[in-house]
């Protein structure tokens, strides 16, 4: 004898171990049941299954409507047949016909098994891809179930039955794992396969870093520190770019941590993979500059339309901004997004660049700029909750945007970028004329000296250069110089000399 009891217990354990609720449950139990009934009586069987939380009871009732011809005879039955029990049946009446689950065949229970275990993998994968479907980019931890034709079965701690893999383009080549060591990977994606969906984990991937820095650094996971971007090269070097809102934390130091902490770890976890931490601007130029790091860069120049910068450095700085087989300034021109052209001095000046552009700027020549909030100028609420957003709430971080800039920013429109152009032009016009003030007395000074320079030397021309009178006696001196010395003697003869030269 079957004890129904002992069912609906069973099904309760089941529940507990794949995280069911009680009614799914019973939902379960009865669409097994419609399954069976669908095995005995036929596919368009209709039936009432009512089930006793407490004592565990089954009341199964077929339910067949009075026909005077049967078409469908698993929904059907004639009136002669229903007269046999009840002789007031009528046509359009629906009988009630009882059915104990002891009356259940073995076809009829192995049916009832198999549409229960398909439901219970329905509602697994079901959960899973809702559960995984907004979790892209999220740290996971789990352990390695096997290593099969080059990828890695994970067990997840939180989803076991999951069906998780790490595809070996996924994989960090220096890295060599074994079954039942523990894992940590990102999501990268969910896809859909055959038996359910497959959630593709990934340790190559550039977001796996930005997870791991979410994890160890509090400023990220509060949103006062951004990832901007992040370039890299598996095994061998990571860039990452990073922008904090609040003006009184860096963003770098935040990352790196007290005596390089945080980045250990995460260095730790990578295998030793290098990283270089450089705060984000929206600049290109800036940014090019600072995505190059280590390398200390003389001058940058950008073309905004094929979006290509030229960087310059000193030939001692060359080696270190190109990296090992040009692994730096490959994934600096990742990190910016924009294609970079790498000139080391002596080149630049022989292709014909002018020297000029190496001569850095001094302090003296700098103008002398003070930040301030954005809420001083003349803006709107609705302008200033936008940039504030976008992570701008200061006027020097937003003193070199254009149009495009501003547009780029999510809520402002061409009216807003308009104004804020128009605002940039109104404080920055007293330093442009001090800047073409101090050009023109520059120029009118050069010129001065130049025609000073000029006087001097037409004066020193004219000195230099000899009159007639002036050449003849020079050449006359010249010439006669034994006659002066004779007529010195003479000079210097006494009257006594004379009488004695006559005598």
């Amino acid at each position: 004898m079957i004890d129904a009891a002992q069912i609906v217990a069973a099904f309760n354990d089941v529940a507990t171990t794949k995280s069911l609720s009680h009614e799914e449950v019973n939902d379960l139990l009865r669409d097994g049941i419609m399954a069976g009934l669908a095995r005995i009586h036929g596919p368009n069987v209709q039936a009432e299954v009512s089930i006793d939380d407490t004592t565990g009871g089954l009341g199964i009732v077929v339910l067949r409507r009075v026909v005077e011809e049967v078409e469908d005879p698993s929904s059907e039955i004639s009136l002669e047949e229903a007269r046999w029990d009840d002789e007031d049946f009528e046509v359009g009446d629906v009988m009630e016909i009882p059915v104990d689950f002891e009356d259940f065949g073995r076809n009829a229970v192995m049916a009832v098994k198999q549409r229960i275990v398909q439901r219970v993998r329905e509602n697994e994968r079901d959960r899973i891809r809702e559960e995984y479907a907004d979790r892209v980019g999220e740290l996971l931890s789990g352990e390695v179930q096997q290593i099969e034709r080059g990828k890695i079965v994970v067990m997840l701690n939180r989803t076991p039955d999951a069906d998780a893999i790490i595809p070996w383009k996924d994989q960090n080549p220096r890295e060599r794992f074994r079954q039942g060591d523990p894992i940590r990977c990102v999501l990268k994606k969910v896809e859909e396969t055959p038996k359910g969906p497959r959630l593709v984990l990934s340790r190559a991937a550039p977001i796996f870093v930005g997870a791991l820095f979410y994890l160890e650094v509090p400023e990220i996971h509060q949103g006062i520190v951004d990832i901007k971007e992040i370039a890299r090269e598996v095994g061998g070097r990571t860039k990452i770019a990073v922008y904090s809102h609040d003006e009184s934390i860096d963003p770098v130091g935040a990352c790196v941590g007290l005596r390089g902490s945080r980045v250990q770890a995460v260095v730790q976890e990578l295998g030793g993979e290098r990283i270089d931490i450089v705060p984000w601007h929206a600049e290109p130029e800036v940014f090019a500059r600072r995505a190059l790091a280590p390398a200390r860069v003389s001058k940058v120049m950008s073309d905004q339309e094929r979006q290509v910068i030229t960087a310059i450095v000193d030939e001692d700085q060359l080696s270190l901004a190109i990296g090992r087989n040009g692994q730096n300034v490959r994934l600096a021109s990742q990190l910016i997004g924009w294609q970079i052209d790498l000139y080391g001095s002596r080149e630049w000046l022989e292709l014909g660049a002018d020297l000029s552009l190496f001569k850095r700027e001094s302090d003296e020549d700098a103008f002398e700029t003070s930040d301030f909030a954005l809420a001083e100028l003349d803006l709107t609420a609705e302008t200033l909750s936008t940039l504030e957003k976008g992570g701008y709430s200061t006027f020097l971080q937003i003193i070199d945007f254009d149009r495009a800039a501003f547009l780029a920013i999510e809520g402002l429109g061409e009216a807003e970028a308009d104004q804020l152009l128009a605002l940039i032009d109104e404080l920055t016009v007293v330093a442009e004329e001090e800047a073409v003030a101090v050009e023109d007395a520059e120029v009118e000074e050069a010129a001065t000296a130049e025609v000073e320079d000029e006087g001097e030397g037409e004066t020193q021309a004219e000195e230099a250069a000899p009159s007639e009178d002036e050449g003849e006696g020079e050449i006359l001196a010249e010439v006669d110089a034994p006659v002066g010395e004779e007529a010195a003697v003479e000079e210097t003869t006494t009257p006594e000399d004379e009488n004695e030269a006559h005598a």
